[in-house]
């Protein structure tokens, strides 16, 4: 599954990445909204209907580190880019007119955010923050000491700008965690729904302790009433990824098929079930991880390496019982 290496290799080259990069303080951290607002220059000029030539050359060319991070698996060229827009020119308008000019206004969400990070993690550095214009498959990614949101998805989840500035907000505190993370062992590969789950409910966590909101609160009302069947599904596709992950981390279609239940499958999850529910499992192994810890600090700055995902499910105790 390239999905899946991808993600692996990003975040084990994230941390290192982060410690070049110059601090950010947090009183003064801004979003980076230079790539976007070269996307509207282009938008505007060419009336909605930019080429792959002119996306190529007036966005994506030269476009900075932010379009380096978002292009792999993301935007992957300019050609797809340009088919997307033709696709929902409405969602790219709506990005451009309506949601852009609010990116300025979360400056004081980041700022927040980031006074919380850094209360969690004082030793570990703070990423820089941009935005850009993707092709509607991803809100956000992390990687070599920079995040990086994708403005067209954000806008579509925000029918309001304080639904934009909150969403913002969870993505500046959940993907900066992405930037502080590590991923690079055996066994973690060995165990990659769990790692996965780990590696995505870790950022969830702190996400809801820095902004005091659950993530996805339909999301977690649906799930804390189903959690230990939830728990038993995961454990059977958790098999079913182990017995069918190579070494090197590829999936069979079998393994595929099972961890796609669980992520990759926002807009579209299995019937009945919201989206990226493995986010959710995942938060609720290291929230039990945390709460039983006579350190919290020292146990999540350990959380940001899953070197032995098993290692940490058995000390979390996280075992939930059947509803009565």
């Amino acid at each position: 599954m390239r999905l899946v290496i991808v993600m692996l290799a990003a975040l084990a080259l994230a941390a290192p990445a982060a410690t070049q990069q110059p601090p950010i303080d947090p009183l003064t951290a801004r979003v980076d909204s230079s790539a976007a607002d070269r996307f509207a220059a282009l938008w505007r000029k060419t009336g909605g209907k930019p080429t792959a030539a002119q996306l190529q050359s007036d966005y994506l060319a030269n476009g900075g580190p932010a379009i380096a991070v978002f292009t792999p698996g993301r935007i992957n060229s300019a050609e797809r880019l340009a088919a997307k827009i033709a696709e929902k020119p409405e969602l790219y308008g709506d990005a451009v007119e309506r949601c852009l000019p609010w990116v300025a206004g979360t400056n004081a969400q980041l700022r927040a955010a980031y006074l919380g990070l850094k209360g969690l993690f004082p030793a570990k550095p703070l990423p820089k923050i941009a935005v850009v214009v993707g092709r509607d498959n991803s809100g956000g990614t992390a990687g070599n000491g920079m995040q990086v949101i994708g403005l067209e998805v954000i806008c579509r989840l925000s029918p309001t700008r304080a639904a934009f500035e909150e969403r913002m907000r969870q993505f500046f505190a959940h993907e900066t965690v992405h930037t502080l993370q590590r991923i690079d062992s055996p066994a973690a590969i060995a165990n990659m729904l769990l790692t996965m789950a780990l590696s995505e409910g870790v950022p969830d966590l702190v996400t809801m302790m820095i902004t005091g909101g659950v993530p996805s609160p339909e999301r977690d009302r649906w799930a804390r009433e189903r959690e230990a069947w939830i728990w038993s599904e995961f454990q059977s596709d958790a098999k079913i990824v182990q017995a069918g992950t190579a070494a090197d981390g590829q999936m069979n279609a079998a393994a595929q098929a099972a961890s796609r239940r669980w992520f990759g499958n926002a807009g579209d999850p299995p019937a009945g079930w919201p989206d990226e529910l493995g986010y959710w499992v995942g938060m609720r192994i290291a929230e039990q991880y945390v709460a039983k810890a006579r350190d919290p600090y020292a146990v999540l700055d350990a959380l940001l390496v899953v070197a032995d995902p098993k290692a940490i499910l058995a000390a979390s105790g996280y075992r939930p019982a059947p509803a009565r």
